[in-house]
C-alpha cells in the first residue's frame, strides 16, 4: 500500500526521563505495513513550520493499531508534540524509510541515546538470542523494557550506570559475542561500531540518525556518502530518509 498521511488520534503521552516523552497514537493504517526500523514525520499545527519531524518507531501493536513514538525535545516542533494530550490529534506520513533486514544468528542490539527507541521494536521482531546493549549519557530510559527480550548491558559516561564509557566498552568488558549487529545512534557512535565489526568480521547493519526535511527523498537534505552510486543524483550518496535509514555498515562513509 506504501505511505500514507494520515491525522492519528492521541490514546497516551508520559514523560519517562527528562525532555523525553513516550506517545501513543491511533495510526491503523501505518501500523498495519510498519516494521522495525521504520519512521513517521509528524507534522506540527503551526503554520511558520512547514517541515514535519521524523520520529522513529518504537513500538508497533499490530492488535490495538497503535504506534509508540519516544523522542527527546529538541526545538519547537517536538515541544509542541510533548504537550499533545489523549484526545488529541496530530498529522502524520508514514510508514517511511526501509526497516532493519532481520538475519539469523546471534544478534547484538545496540542502541545509544534517542536511537534506544527503535531497537526495542527490533528486540520484539528478532526471533533468535539477542545480547542488547544500551548506552546512556546519564539518565536511563526504556532498559528494563528490553529485559524480556535478551541480556540487556549497560554503558554510561558517568559510570553510574553499567560500564563507565560507551557501547563498545561495555560490550568489550561484558563479552558480548555475536553473528550480526543491529544499531542506532549518533553519528560517533556508529563509526566506532561500524570499526568493531569490521575488527571482528561480523555483519552489522546501522540506522542513521539525521535531520531530515521532507522524509519522502525529493529534497537531497539528510543524503550520506555511499560506496555506490545512487541513481536519483548520479552521485555516490544515499537519501537516510527513502534509501535508509538502515543500511550495511560498510556500504556508508561515516
Amino acid at each position: 500500500m506504501g505511505k500514507v498521511k494520515i491525522t492519528a488520534g492521541v490514546v497516551s503521552q508520559t514523560c519517562i526521563a527528562t525532555d523525553i516523552y513516550s506517545l501513543i497514537l491511533k495510526a491503523g493504517e501505518i501500523v498495519s505495513q510498519a516494521v522495525a526500523g521504520q519512521f513517521v514525520s509528524v507534522y506540527s499545527k503551526d503554520g511558520s513550520r512547514m517541515l514535519p519531524r521524523p520520529i522513529s518507531l518504537c513500538g508497533i501493536d499490530k492488535e490495538a493499531g497503535t504506534l509508540r513514538l519516544v523522542y527527546r525535545i529538541a526545538g519547537k516542533g517536538t515541544n509542541e508534540f510533548s504537550k499533545l494530550q489523549a484526545g488529541d490529534t496530530v498529522d502524520i506520513l508514514g510508514p517511511l524509510g526501509n526497516g532493519f533486514m532481520k538475519e539469523s544468528g546471534k544478534a547484538i542490539l545496540i542502541g545509544g541515546g534517542i536511537g534506544i527507541p527503535p531497537m526495542l521494536q527490533l528486540a520484539k521482531e528478532l526471533d533468535c538470542e539477542k545480547s542488547i546493549v544500551l548506552g546512556y549519557r546519564d539518565e536511563l530510559f526504556l532498559n528494563e523494557e528490553f529485559e524480556p527480550y535478551g541480556s540487556v548491558y549497560l554503558s554510561s559516561e558517568d559510570g553510574m550506570h553499567g560500564t563507565k564509557g560507551n557501547v563498545i566498552d561495555a560490550i568489550k568488558a561484558c563479552a558480548v559475542t555475536g553473528d550480526i549487529i543491529y544499531a542506532c545512534g549518533p553519528t560517533p557512535m556508529l563509526r566506532g561500531i561500524k570499526q568493531y565489526a569490521a575488527e571482528q568480521n561480523i555483519r552489522c547493519e546501522i540506522s542513521l540518525e539525521e535531520k531530515m526535511a521532507c522524509g519522502v527523498g525529493a529534497c537531497l537534505a539528510c543524503v550520506c556518502q555511499t560506496k555506490n552510486v545512487d541513481e536519483h543524483s548520479k552521485v555516490h550518496n544515499a537519501r537516510i530518509c527513502a534509501d535508509g535509514p538502515v543500511f550495511y555498515a560498510e556500504e556508508v562513509e561515516l
